[in-house]
């Protein structure tokens, strides 16, 4: 179990400073708590909360170390608690995230189910954890300590290393395309010879639906995030490190930047290209192309963004 000291010398950011007992005679043990406000005396959490909500809310928590905003310094002095230590950082929530991946209770899950279905021609990277009953079909490909939870479905797509795909979710089945017959108006599905191909950092929750391509590949870029229940059609080019929130629905060869974040529910029309650094708002229809670092909601979502210029 580390101790204070030890984690947060793994703190990112440089100017932190802190309150309560000095760090370099801190040698208790600690752990990371998830709860703020039931937290113990060797638990560590955060509150991103600021000024009189800030004010309210640390003195509730018992919990002995509490990562806190910069702009909290000086105020709580008549609050804390003793054998508490305030730790001030930029991001609260960012060094929680860091410092808790630096905790680990359970090894991680590595070995091939043998209720799993996977096809001979299918390559399965190093140290990778495939669930009970995950389907993975001809020639795909799965790089080294990726996680595959039960019940998933991976056809014609390639994933990357270090990624992780939840519950049911399909990957790689055709997109929905078709095309009328010119005198008897009969549909007519349009082939698919496409991939998913999924790059490294990946993470995908429960139940989405991830389409191949038609002609080309649906892409989803390193470090993007995908929340459950998201639908990505054919041809779709994500870029690096962009969020998708539950609910989200991309239309086909629609191209998303990199660091973008589109809310609940929103739907994003085919054939759209979104810049990079992008926030479109919950339940926002997208039907028009949007630029970069534009902020955009309603149906049809238009820019709320305030131009500090004018």
């Amino acid at each position: 179990m580390p101790t204070v000291e030890s984690l947060f010398q793994h703190l990112s950011d440089p100017g932190y400073s802190f309150q309560g007992q000095e760090l370099e005679k801190n040698s208790k043990s600690i752990k990371i708590f998830p709860s703020f406000y039931y937290g113990k005396s060797n638990r560590d959490s955060f509150c991103s909360y600021e000024e009189y909500k800030g004010m309210l809310s640390i003195p509730q928590s018992n919990t002995g170390v509490i990562l806190c905003k910069k702009s909290m310094e000086g105020l709580l002095y008549q609050f804390q608690k003793e054998g508490q230590l305030l730790k001030f950082v930029d991001n609260p929530r960012l060094e929680y995230t860091r410092l808790a991946k630096r905790i680990t209770y359970a090894l991680p899950k590595v070995g091939i189910s043998k209720n799993s279905v996977i096809a001979d021609s299918a390559k399965i990277g190093r140290d990778c954890h495939i669930g009970d009953y995950v389907v993975i079909g001809d020639n795909c490909t799965i790089g080294n300590n990726t996680i595959i939870e039960s019940k998933a479905n991976l056809q014609n797509c390639m994933v990357g290393d270090n990624c992780s795909i939840q519950h049911n979710t399909t990957i790689g089945s055709d997109g929905f395309a078709f095309e009328r017959a010119n005198n008897t108006l009969e549909l007519e599905k349009f082939p698919h010879h496409g991939k998913v191909v999924i790059e490294n950092d990946v993470e995908i929750f429960a139940n989405c639906s991830i389409a191949r391509g038609s002609l080309s590949d649906t892409i989803i870029g390193q470090g993007t995030k995908i929340e459950t229940s998201c639908h990505i059609a054919h041809n779709v080019t994500i870029g690096k490190d962009t969020e998708l929130r539950a609910g989200t629905i991309v239309g086909g060869s629609t191209t998303i930047g990199n660091n973008c974040w589109l809310g609940l529910n929103s739907t994003i029309k085919n054939k759209i290209k979104i810049g990079d650094q992008v926030i479109v708002g919950s339940g926002s229809s997208v039907i028009y192309d949007i630029v970069d670092e534009d902020i955009v909601a309603g149906v049809p979502a238009k820019s709320i963004k305030i131009n500090k210029n004018h």
